[in-house]
């Protein structure tokens, strides 16, 4: 039986009883309210067992949340120094990069230079040759020339003498 409801038959029980003109006396069935006292002595202490039992299994429950919570909390918190070691990598990462690119420029840049120094020291010794060459040919077609000169000179000397 509910304690509430014992209680409310107790309150019940007084209220019928008759009560002393002029005093705050109640004449109340003895029988029916020591019944009830028994009553109530049987079932509070099964209401505090069940409360009892309420209040440990409010514990546990709270002992488990705690420890859920600080579980989540511990994983919550390696998680986010993991995000923070990988960024930390990851900015690392990008700066080795960037140094990189920027060698690789300044390499590119002076691979460049070089290449056009040579190229241009190519070019100049290609026209250098050139220049030799052609005065070769130069002198060689003048050559010819003379010789062609002479050999028609001497063609008219022949004739001119023949006639």
């Amino acid at each position: 039986m509910d304690i509430q409801n014992l209680v409310d038959r107790l309150e019940q029980v007084l209220n019928s009883s008759y009560r002393f003109p002029l005093s705050a006396y109640l004449m109340v069935n003895e029988d029916e309210v020591f019944n009830i006292i028994d009553q109530m002595r049987v079932t509070i202490p099964e209401e505090i067992k069940r409360a009892s039992r309420i209040e440990a299994e409010k514990e546990r429950i709270l002992a488990q949340a705690k420890e859920e919570a600080e579980r989540i909390r511990g994983l919550a918190k390696d998680e986010a120094q993991e995000l923070v070691g990988r960024d930390a990598v990851t900015l690392t990462a990008q700066q080795r990069a960037e140094n990189i690119l920027e060698r690789a420029r300044r390499d590119a840049e002076a691979l460049r230079q070089d290449a056009d120094v040579y190229v241009l020291d190519v070019l100049t010794r290609l026209e250098d040759d050139l220049s030799r060459s052609l005065t070769v040919v130069r002198n060689g077609m003048r050559k010819v020339h003379m010789e062609h000169g002479l050999v028609e000179e001497m063609d008219m000397v022949r004739e001119e003498t023949a006639v």
